[in-house]
């Protein structure tokens, strides 16, 4: 059995065996909830143990794998620019899109208490702060304070500051420090992996204390979750069509004739780098971009590109955020997208399931929500996961084609 249908099956027992002692007897649920509750919860810590070093790690690696792309030549440059403007695009207008969407559907008041007790503490919840004080809180005045208390926004801005600042030091040092942080990176990875092992029990019990206390409210939030992050996956990728005919110059039913092949192995594997050679031919052969575009920009964007991941953790801080009745504000919802481009830069290439909570829990911890729920959406969020690579491929031929335009105009 593989990994996913592992965990998905965890899923599927713990809300089973929860809705049925929900029915036959809710005093009884109760107390079942509440002894598997503390496994919900360890399974869970396990996995937050290793967010502040991996994402320290990665975004350090991340900023210096870029810096090292745009350095190859203009095209490079050229291709970091558009990858980044388009990650941008997608992270603001799921920022706008999505709590919106989620507010199309009814509340259930149920729902917050049953995931306060089944999965956070009390204070999980955090105060809001005017723009003010999270504009000054960005830049931590101790980075080894901010790492201790998890202050995901600031750590993440150290690790900028400090990825950066590795470009510009002795390169056998800086050699030295990368490959430091990315095996720092690999052992975390490790640790994840074998945390993920016990995610059938993990999930089974954080499902089972949710379902028994709410009964179906839960089952019934999680589809929410997975329709409207199909739903915002699909619309980002129209976006994508949007801007190869207003920025990239092309002719759209050429466009789409000429992403379905590439698009149709995206669906089937699930992998971009499967449908690398896919993407490679219809650009070359079907939209005739320059080879040397296609040869530098497709593999990069492969490398560093992932459109859908700003997409889908501003969706679960948005989701977590409607199930505990919160309102996001403009200032949480800004700070949010941009936390979301700088970590899906370093996380690319990466699995899903292994990165879930280390890239979700930032920008949800930046929007001022819980982050408890992570661990149920983890369940479910490889759902989803054709329609985010189906967004990710058409976002990587998007981007070669904006740059190949670009091209053409330096040789006219």
């Amino acid at each position: 059995m593989s990994p996913t249908a592992r965990v998905l099956a965890g899923l599927a027992a713990g809300a089973v065996v929860g809705l049925a002692l929900a029915a036959w007897d809710p005093a009884v649920a109760a107390q079942v909830a509440g002894a598997a509750q503390p496994f919900g919860r360890l399974w869970l810590n396990a996995l937050q143990m290793t967010v502040v070093p991996l994402v320290l790690a990665l975004v350090v690696v991340g900023v210096n794998t870029a810096t090292d792309a745009a350095a190859s030549g203009r095209i490079a440059r050229r291709a970091i620019v558009v990858i980044v403007l388009l990650l941008l695009l997608g992270a603001l207008f799921t920022a706008a899109a999505a709590p919106a969407l989620f507010g199309l559907f009814p509340h259930n008041p149920a729902l917050r208490s049953a995931l306060d007790h089944a999965v956070v503490g009390a204070t999980a919840e955090r105060a809001p702060v005017g723009w003010t004080d999270a504009l000054t809180a960005m830049v931590p005045n101790n980075a080894i304070m901010a790492a201790a208390q998890s202050a995901m926004l600031p750590l993440v801005v150290f690790a900028l500051f400090l990825g950066f600042a590795l470009t510009r030091i002795a390169p056998a040092r800086r050699a030295m420090l990368v490959e430091f942080f990315q095996a720092v990176a690999d052992a975390m990875i490790v640790i994840v992996r074998w945390v993920l092992w016990a995610a059938p029990v993990g999930v089974f019990a954080l499902i089972l204390g949710v379902c028994a206390r709410s009964g179906l409210g839960m089952l019934s939030a999680l589809g929410v979750y997975v329709l409207a992050e199909i739903l915002l996956y699909l619309a980002v990728t129209a976006m994508m069509y949007a801007v190869a005919v207003f920025w990239g110059g092309e002719n759209l039913r050429r466009f789409v004739a000429a992403l379905l092949p590439p698009q149709a192995v995206a669906i089937s594997t699930q992998s971009s780098l499967a449908s690398l050679p896919a993407m490679l031919e219809s650009a070359e052969q079907r939209l005739g971009y320059p080879k040397q575009v296609n040869a530098l920009v497709l593999p990069m964007a492969v490398t560093l590109f992932r459109l859908t991941s700003p997409v889908q953790y501003l969706t679960s801080a948005a989701f977590i955020a409607w199930a505990y009745g919160i309102d996001l504000s403009a200032t949480q919802l800004v700070a949010g997208a941009l936390l979301a481009v700088v970590i899906s830069l370093g996380s690319v290439g990466l699995p899903g399931a292994v990165t879930f909570i280390a890239t979700n829990l930032p920008v949800a911890q930046a929007m001022g929500v819980p982050v408890g729920p992570l661990g149920l959406m983890l369940a479910v969020d490889t759902l989803p996961d054709a329609f985010a690579t189906l967004g990710n491929v058409t976002a990587d031929v998007t981007a070669t084609g904006v740059v190949a335009r670009q091209s053409r105009r330096d040789t006219a």
